[in-house]
């Protein structure tokens, strides 16, 4: 479950070297500690060495990164792909995605195509702790709520749109070394202060702006909307509106799960996304403050055009999300659009769970919380259906990263 609605590479001392260290200890300068914040290391792999390879339907995953194509080929030749130009820069994926381009009949095919152009890399988190390849995949889906364009006795709970007064800074402009950096505010007496937090807004801080968007019935489902981060309403009308993040109020994310652990409402086995629902709709008297206890609000946008009728929602990339195909991952460790293949397990919910999951993915989002180099949030789909995979998905797992192979020749020429 996530509750989202955004390498150190040790060596090996050799027992042959043991001479040449006492000999040279007197003089030789102190080792530097490990880093303490997480870093990744990639380890070269062959596609032998990725479990269950040969059984995914890969060609499914293709039309996902043929959208993700389409944002990268967009962009300047030298523009680097992901953080530090991990994955080369724009001129490398050039040749993988005009070749992707050509239909694959079926899935021995995409995965020739995919062998043809990509080499993978196992994805190690390193840090003061020591290394690993594993990680926490949780899940997340899109919501579907009944609401309206006013609000009357039942559509009471607003939606808001991005209000006019927030302002996003970007503190890379103002220095080198804040690059990515970003706080959200608003202006008061020619002062930038926090903007509000949740209680705030649930207590009138945005009355008077004209910043109401929709009208739900259930501010529980308004709650989770803005943790899944996007969604579908459907209006008495007939008509059904796809809205999606606009922005933050830049506070912080809280999970409410782990109050509900706390005070024993719930125990950690049992404390999914619908746990959790149930409980806020059991407990009315309480669900508000608790839902407070979260500071970080969503901002709203009605999707048009393509992007309101595509098969799932627009991930940070800027492409609609493909169920069962889009991962989101932290995007300060990894290239959004790359392909990564999927070694984890069924969740519960699922008639497979605990068996084996297994398949190939495209990073086309990221989220609140996902954090680190090995940290993948698995996109299922729309409704109650999605939300029965998504909200007990707390699996661990691993990933590889697939780089294009002009990348990955440079890579081993350097070290």
């Amino acid at each position: 479950m996530s509750f989202r609605r955004t390498g150190a590479a040790g060596g090996v001392w050799h027992v042959g070297a043991l001479l040449g260290l006492l000999m040279t200890a007197a003089c030789a300068p102190e080792e530097p500690p490990p880093p303490a914040t997480p870093q990744l290391r990639l380890d070269p792999v062959t596609f032998d060495r990725l479990p269950g390879w040969a059984d995914d339907r890969v060609a499914e995953a293709l039309p996902a990164l043929l959208r993700s194509c389409g944002r990268l080929t967009g962009q300047p030749d030298d523009r680097p792909v992901g953080p530090d130009g991990v994955a080369g820069t724009v001129a490398d994926w050039r040749e993988p995605c005009a070749a992707a381009a050509y239909p694959a009949p079926d899935d021995e095919a995409a995965r020739g195509y995919f062998e043809r152009w990509f080499a993978p890399f196992a994805v190690i988190r390193t840090d003061r702790d020591g290394e690993t390849a594993e990680g926490l995949f949780t899940g997340y889906y899109e919501v579907e709520l009944d609401g309206a364009t006013a609000p009357d006795e039942v559509y009471d709970t607003p939606l808001y749109r991005r209000p006019p007064d927030l302002v996003t800074v970007d503190l890379g402009d103002f220095r080198a070394d804040w690059k990515g950096e970003t706080i959200v505010g608003r202006v008061v007496d020619g002062r930038l202060k926090p903007y509000p937090d949740r209680a705030a807004i649930d207590n009138g801080a945005l009355v008077g702006q004209q910043a109401e968007l929709l009208w739900v019935a259930d501010p529980v489902d308004a709650f989770f909307l803005q943790i899944q981060g996007s969604g579908r309403v459907r209006l008495e009308d007939g008509r059904t509106i796809r809205i999606g993040f606009a922005a933050s109020n830049g506070r912080p994310f809280h999970g409410i799960a782990r109050d509900l652990i706390e005070r024993g409402a719930l125990s950690k086995e049992d404390a999914s996304m619908q746990a959790v629902r149930d409980w806020l709709r059991a407990n009315p008297d309480e669900a508000a403050a608790l839902m407070q206890k979260n500071p970080r609000y969503i901002f709203f946008r009605e999707m048009d055009g393509p992007d309101a009728e595509a098969d799932g929602p627009i991930g940070a990339q800027g492409v609609p999300l493909t169920p069962m195909r889009s991962l989101a991952v932290d995007i300060a460790f990894l290239p959004l659009g790359a392909p990564l293949w999927l070694d984890t397990t069924w969740p519960p919910g699922s008639p497979d769970a605990g068996k084996p999951l297994r398949r190939l993915m495209i990073a086309q989002d990221t989220g609140g919380a996902i954090k680190g180099p090995v940290r993948g949030d698995f996109f299922w789909g729309t409704g109650e259906a999605a939300l029965a995979l998504a909200g007990g998905m707390k699996q661990t797992g691993r990933y590889f990263l697939f780089l294009p192979k002009s990348v990955a020749e440079r890579r081993a020429a350097s070290s």
